[in-house]
Order: structure tokens, then C-alpha cells, then sequence
């Protein structure tokens, strides 16, 4: 049955990733969700079912809320400092259904310069 929506088919794609991925306390999930206004990532210990830190665009010192590479970047760059604050050095890149490309390359490689391993 060919899925027509783009919702629909970002959705499908995502669990079937997450059908393979799991986050644990050694290695956590890093998960990525872009709207189209704001960027959000999490990094995410699914064995306990908790979140371990946050960053989004909606915070305040990122100025105007954009979805484009660059606040996806500086996103990336803060979650990864927020993830060596709380001893994560490395995780389970879940892109979320989005393809490896543009905003969701930026934030990862952001994630990689400021030391967080994949």
C-alpha cells in the first residue's frame, strides 16, 4: 500500500529504525525531531525510560528560532556539552526518519567536534 503523506511515510521510516536501535546506560540514543520552525534533540537511556539532557532552539540564548543547519549545528554543539556534563561520551545516533543530509548531518557532526562519539 504506497503511503502518500509526508508525515506517514517519516513515520514509517522512523520505526522501522527504531525497530534496530536501542538506547542502554553505556550507550545512550541521541534522537533528532525537526519542525519546521525549531530543532529539538534529546539523548535518551531507554532501558530506564528516561531522558539524560536536552537542547532545542525554543531555549533561551539561541536567539531567533530557526530550522535551518546552522541553529542544528549549535543545537549539536550544546547537547554534546550537556551530554559530557552528565558523563555520556558516546551514543546511538537515531535520526528520527530524516535523512542524513543537511540539518542532520550539521547536528551530528556539531555532536562529533565537541567530542560525543557515534
Amino acid at each position: 500500500m504506497p503511503v502518500k503523506d509526508r508525515k506517514q511515510n517519516r513515520a514509517r521510516i522512523h520505526h522501522r529504525i527504531r525497530k534496530k536501535l536501542r538506547g542502554s546506560a553505556e550507550r545512550p540514543r541521541l534522537a533528532v525531531y525537526f519542525s519546521n520552525k525549531n530543532v529539538y534533540a534529546q539523548i535518551i537511556d531507554d532501558d530506564a525510560g528516561r531522558t539524560l539532557c536536552s537542547a532545542s532552539t525554543k531555549e533561551k540564548g539561541f536567539g531567533a528560532a530557526n530550522s535551518n543547519s546552522a541553529c542544528a549545528a549549535k543545537v549539536g554543539q550544546t547537547l554534546a556539552e550537556r551530554a559530557k556534563a552528565q558523563n555520556v561520551s558516546a551514543v546511538v545516533f537515531d535520526r528520527g526518519g530524516f535523512t542524513f543530509h543537511g540539518k542532520v548531518k550539521a547536528l551530528a557532526d556539531a555532536a562529533r567536534e565537541q567530542g560525543l562519539q557515534f
